[in-house]
Formats: C-alpha cells, sequence, structure tokens
C-alpha cells in the first residue's frame, strides 16, 4: 500500500516531511508525564527525533525525570540510526510497567545530543502532553512517537505500514 500524506492543516508539520534517515533536534517545548498521581518527568528541554511518516519521539533529560522511580531492564534492542538502545521499568507503589521507557547510553556519533535522555511510551501511561496537549501513541506498539494535533500523518504504525 502506497501512504497518502494528509494535507497539513494551517499550524501542523507533516511527518510525511520529516528526513530519512532520522535526525535528532533541541526543543524548546514542555513535555509534562504523569501516571497514578505521580509527575513522572516534567520539561522543557527535550529532543525530538524525527523520521519520515513518524511522529516525533520526545527523549528527556534524566535531571528533570523522577529517576528514582525508574529500573533499568535487561531488554536491548538496535537501532541501524542511533545505536543500541537500553529499556527501563517504571516503579510506582509496588506496580511496574515494563520497558515503559528506552534510551540511548553510546549513542552514534550523529545522536550523540540522545545521550542518556529518555524517551517514554505514551500507551501505558496515564497522561503524557506536549505544550499542555495530551498525546495519542504512535500506533502499531512497536514505535514510540507521540502524536499531537500539530502534525498531519498518516503515521507508520497503522495497519498496511510495514513497508513505508
Amino acid at each position: 500500500m502506497r501512504p497518502r500524506p494528509e494535507q497539513p492543516k494551517p499550524g501542523q508539520e507533516s511527518v510525511w516531511r520529516y528526513p530519512r534517515p532520522a535526525v535528532a533536534e533541541p526543543s524548546d517545548r514542555h513535555v509534562r508525564i504523569e501516571h497514578r498521581g505521580i509527575v513522572v518527568a516534567d520539561t522543557r528541554a527535550p529532543v525530538r527525533t524525527l523520521e519520515t511518516s513518524h511522529p516525533p519521539s520526545w527523549y528527556l533529560p534524566p535531571s528533570d525525570i523522577a529517576m528514582h522511580l525508574l529500573r533499568a531492564s535487561d531488554r536491548r534492542s538496535f537501532c541501524e540510526w542511533k545505536g543500541e538502545a537500553v529499556y527501563w521499568h517504571l516503579e510506582i507503589d509496588g506496580r511496574i510497567l515494563r520497558d515503559v521507557a528506552w534510551s540511548y547510553p553510546d549513542p552514534t556519533r550523529a545522536f550523540a545530543c540522545l545521550r542518556d535522555y529518555i524517551a517514554f511510551y505514551a500507551a501505558p501511561l496515564d497522561m503524557c502532553t506536549v505544550d499542555g496537549e495530551r498525546v495519542t501513541p504512535q500506533p502499531g506498539g512497536f514505535y514510540g512517537g507521540w502524536i499531537t494535533p500539530d502534525l498531519a500523518g498518516p503515521f507508520k504504525g497503522v495497519p498496511g505500514s510495514m513497508g513505508w
């Protein structure tokens, strides 16, 4: 299936204009994560990764994350552009969300700005926002992008998008 990019509305950017290979760029947008009534992260210094057909993944500095809530996971994965990712569990009140976040402790040179920054999957969390707007998780379960109202798709992860 060949995707048909949506026409961006005023104030939107099309994920089909994002580059491939992916890039990382600093942002001053306000990113906040809450779960079970606890603020897990709150930053105005995120880095977002952009890749054709994907909503951005938001990487947050450890200084703006409640790191005492994270537990290292044994899970690993590999990205052809960023390198090896490690994963994190989130524990609040004895309840654990497994592999809810990931980071690159030794990223490739092109993604050096991601070193030790942590990204979170939005789906398992109670609330993830960008500039106060609640995000929608990127479809498909594997990808960690956050869909906000200022994005035009369609977004990789929907049925039939494997070859995009």
